[in-house]
């Protein structure tokens, strides 16, 4: 069996070892140095200014709304556009917080929100504040046409980069076309912290009030700067009642030691995972997409660098996807395209607002009900690679 991903982490064995050691000599394994220490090493490696860690990618998405809402840059009823095609956790914070969650449908050919689909929701349902856009198994669309959309009516782009680590677009790294993007580090993904996630960004306010959202609404993760602007602002006798004053609407996001070293650790090799995958894609992909009178193509070209954790088919109909399912069996394990249409899920429908009764994703249901991924791990071998050409093209 082809698995999605083989290891824990890459350079498994070594990096077993290497934790090993850590754990033996390690005086404390709650939130601390090596977790800030992979935050700054993350935020030099994606080029932003304020790399904050958490404990999943799902948590980054919440933590990054509820901060928004905290800072009034968001307020509950506001509409919120998202990416029809993505995870349910990039869609849940937008109704679990209180506001209207507006699905946006995708491009068959990119799989993404493109300015064209993005425009259609914004002349449908108008006074749109955000758009979360995910960048979907590496891929994006006409982000920069996106994101200048975006500044032009004054919409706060947030980016949800969980699988598009390392992906280049016109010269940016994906991730690097909003106010902020959100990160996963979920085993799997493109590193892993077995779990983990991170939201980056170059607005230092933001920043701030990520960290507060982070751990509880208190300060203690904030510079001594920052600690002390905060406790003047609110009159707080930093001597006693400074450690257990609650300053805004918070969590318990915080990660572990264990990941920020493994963040760390795992960081080191990032160009070689991006790189392998990227080789691995090139090899598969243009095989499989040749096979048009079987599957839709998928636009890719005008990607300067396309890194992504899985390989997405979408088949002409349900009958080929279903035949494909029957051949993986016991030889590659496959899944659907991600969450598939957020619209159609369940509890989507549940907390449906009455005016959205209507809205339909045709692409992102069509890409749901024919398409399935596959893995695009950095260890697959020549004879796997020939192995998964062969099933999909046969």
């Amino acid at each position: 069996m082809i698995k999605l991903i083989k290891s824990t982490y890459y350079n498994e064995k070594q990096t077993t070892s290497d934790l090993i050691e850590f754990l033996s000599s390690a005086k404390q394994l709650s939130f601390g140095k090596q977790c800030e220490k992979f935050e700054n090493e993350l935020g030099i490696y994606q080029g932003r200014e304020h790399a904050i860690f958490v404990n999943s990618g799902s948590s980054a998405n919440l933590a990054i709304i509820q901060s928004l809402l905290n800072l009034g840059r968001l307020k509950k009823g506001d509409k919120v556009a998202f990416s029809s095609l993505t995870w349910s956790t990039n869609a849940m914070p937008i109704i679990q917080l209180g506001l209207e969650a507006i699905p946006v449908d995708v491009e068959l050919d990119t799989l993404n929100v493109s300015s064209r689909t993005f425009s259609q929701a914004l002349e449908l349902h108008g006074d749109i504040k955000m758009l979360f856009i995910t960048n979907l198994l590496g891929f994006s669309d006409d982000l920069d046409q996106i994101s200048s959309l975006c500044s032009e009516k004054n919409i706060i782009l947030i980016e949800d980069n969980c699988e598009s680590m390392g992906s280049v677009y016109k010269g940016k790294k994906l991730g690097n076309f909003g106010l902020a993007s959100t990160f996963s580090f979920y085993v799997g993904h493109h590193m892993s912290t077995i779990e983990g996630g991170a939201i980056l960004t170059d607005d230092e306010e933001l920043s701030t009030m990520l960290r507060l959202v982070r751990a509880h609404g208190w300060d203690r993760n904030l510079s001594l700067t920052k600690q002390e602007e905060m406790r003047n602002k609110h009159d707080v006798n930093s001597t006693f009642y400074s450690r257990y004053t609650f300053y805004d609407l918070g969590y318990n996001l915080r990660p572990t030691e264990i990941n920020g070293f493994l963040g760390h650790n795992q960081l080191k090799h990032i160009d070689e995972i991006t790189k392998k995958r990227n080789e691995n894609f090139l090899a598969i992909a243009p095989e499989i997409y040749s096979q048009t009178d079987r599957f839709y193509s998928i636009k890719y070209e005008h990607m300067d660098f396309l890194s992504n954790f899985a390989i997405p088919v979408i088949c002409k109909t349900q009958e080929i996807r279903d035949e494909l399912v029957r051949k993986c069996a016991d030889k590659i394990e496959i899944r659907p395209v991600v969450g598939g249409n957020m619209a159609d899920q369940p509890f989507f429908k549940k907390y449906l607002t009455p005016n959205l009764k209507n809205i339909v994703s045709p692409n992102a249901s069509l890409i749901h009900q024919n398409g399935l991924y596959f893995g695009n791990n950095p260890e697959l071998t020549q004879q796997e690679i020939a192995e998964i050409i062969s099933i999909f093209t046969q």
